[in-house]
């Protein structure tokens, strides 16, 4: 099964799953873009895939999670974060 969040304004407004089948092209090889098309057509609004385990895009995305187009990464709401240690790079801890 297949994760996909609903961003409006860069907030993940709902999380869904679909058929892996939805994603697989031709060839038989999963693509985003087909399991984004099939949600926008099926219920409007901007769709992108999140992953269960965070294998990419940083978090799995929940509700009121921000999303960050410019890093392509879901960020949760402050109250949800862990410890800046875990999300930031050391760069950034250190500028805290």
């Amino acid at each position: 099964m297949a994760h996909f969040a609903e961003i409006k304004d860069g907030i993940v407004k709902r999380v869904i799953v679909i058929n892996n089948e939805v994603l697989l092209d031709e060839n038989g090889i999963e693509q985003e873009l087909l399991g984004s098309t099939f949600c926008k057509e099926t219920f409007g609004g901007e769709w992108k895939q999140t992953s269960y385990n965070a294998n990419f895009r940083k978090y799995f995305a929940g509700v009121g999670y921000s999303y960050d187009k410019k890093k392509d990464e879901f960020i949760p709401p402050p109250s949800n974060l862990p410890d800046p240690e875990h999300y930031l790079s050391p760069e950034e801890v250190q500028a805290l």
